[in-house]
């Protein structure tokens, strides 16, 4: 039975697609659930696939090429794996193969195993005729008892000595993704009074702190406690003292929202996407490092999807994971507001008249002065500064 193979439905917000990569190609055998072809949006990268186990019959859109909501993307033949593979892997030649000593895997096992360096040999068959399947791979991972497979070895490939004098260049079309980005960043200058007003945090006491219970944190709650989430409860505790801060603009409207959704930028190889905390009033430090880990983790597998980054009051960013001692962040539109955290460094500070030796690190919040007044903006960062100097304010809301 023929079935279409359709693009996903895209929300309201994302008009497209573009077919980014094909993982099956005609002709080719294909398992239920296994990835046929990736979609990549405004946003996200969606996946496509198999409906059930059968053979990928002809590609209508190639690689590269736009696609609408629900267009038809391919024709896939419903059937047996075993049935509708080439004729190379006919019953004779398979016994032979048997014979031999080769292992008969389903492509989604083979897939795996290669992806997790497992052997064949390694994996206990279950399938019929001795085959290995996908759940066979899956269950051996999950004992623990995997080993990495032998690399067989690879003939390098020549390379082309370059010609002295040679100046190379490399011309790659912009994805989508980093093309929307590249577009509301420009947007955002454009239209907002953006201003930037900087602090610094002496990050002594947070990291003290985190010293002495990271281990019996992590030994309750099974997450690593990071700085990320004393800060997403210091901003928390900060938009609700400043609602400018935490409201949005639309049209001529200022939506002032009851509740705080923080998003976390997060980089990617694709670019940088903003998922979001929902209601971070009500969440945990653990819950939130939870998040964020899964945050990330998802980000770097291109699994984020449409709800994970639609909404937000406001944004924090983080370039002092890569070493940025201060930077300028740029809005998040319709948002009015978003901070940067940077490197922790130790400088010698004065405190109470004496010089010492503090780890500290700038703070910068980027605004909208059409909405917020400088005041307002000065007065939160300072709120985050106190909070984070000294974090039982947090526990007391003092």
């Amino acid at each position: 039975m023929s079935i279409e193979i359709k693009a996903p439905t895209f929300p309201e917000s994302v008009a497209d697609g573009t077919v980014a990569t094909w993982h099956k190609q005609p002709g080719e055998a294909v398992e239920r659930d296994e990835l046929l072809v990736d979609i990549e949006t405004d946003k996200v990268v969606l996946e496509v696939v198999a409906p059930a186990n059968g053979t990928l019959k002809e590609v209508f859109k190639g690689e590269g090429e736009v696609v609408l909501s629900d267009e038809v993307l391919a024709i896939f033949v419903e059937g047996d794996v075993a049935a509708t593979a080439p004729a190379a892997a006919a019953p004779a030649e398979t016994a032979a193969a048997a014979a031999a000593g080769d292992l008969i895997m389903s492509p989604a096992a083979r897939k795996i195993a290669e992806e997790n360096g497992v052997a064949g040999a390694d994996i206990k068959a279950t399938g019929k005729d001795g085959r290995v399947t996908k759940e066979d791979v899956v269950n051996h991972l999950k004992t623990g008892t995997a080993k990495p497979a032998a690399a067989a070895p690879v003939a390098a490939a020549p390379v082309a000595a370059p010609v002295a004098g040679e100046r190379i260049e490399k011309r790659v079309p912009m994805t989508r993704l980093r093309a929307t980005i590249a577009k509301r960043l420009v947007e955002a200058q454009q239209n907002a009074a953006m201003l930037t007003t900087y602090n610094e945090v002496n990050m002594k006491p947070v990291m003290e702190l985190r010293k002495m219970y990271k281990d019996q944190f992590e030994k309750v709650h099974g997450q690593k406690l990071g700085f990320m989430s004393f800060f997403v409860k210091a901003a928390t505790e900060a938009l609700k003292r400043f609602p400018a801060v935490n409201a949005s603009l639309d049209g001529n409207d200022m939506v002032y929202h009851g509740y705080q959704d923080i998003g976390v930028a997060v980089s990617t190889e694709r670019g940088l996407v903003v998922p979001v905390l929902r209601d971070t009033d009500s969440m945990g430090l653990a819950e939130i490092e939870g998040t964020i880990g899964d945050f990330a983790k998802r980000g770097r597998d291109g699994k984020l999807g449409m709800d994970d980054m639609q909404g937000g009051t406001f944004t924090i960013t983080n370039g002092g994971v890569f070493g940025s001692l201060m930077s300028t962040p740029i809005l998040n539109p319709p948002q009015t507001a978003i901070m940067g955290m940077h490197k922790i460094q130790d400088r010698p500070m004065a405190v109470n008249g004496q010089v010492e030796i503090l780890p500290m690190m700038y703070l910068a919040l980027s605004y909208d002065h059409r909405m917020i007044d400088g005041k307002e903006a000065v007065q939160f960062l300072v709120t985050i500064k106190n909070l984070l100097e000294d974090p039982a304010r947090m526990l007391l809301d003092v």
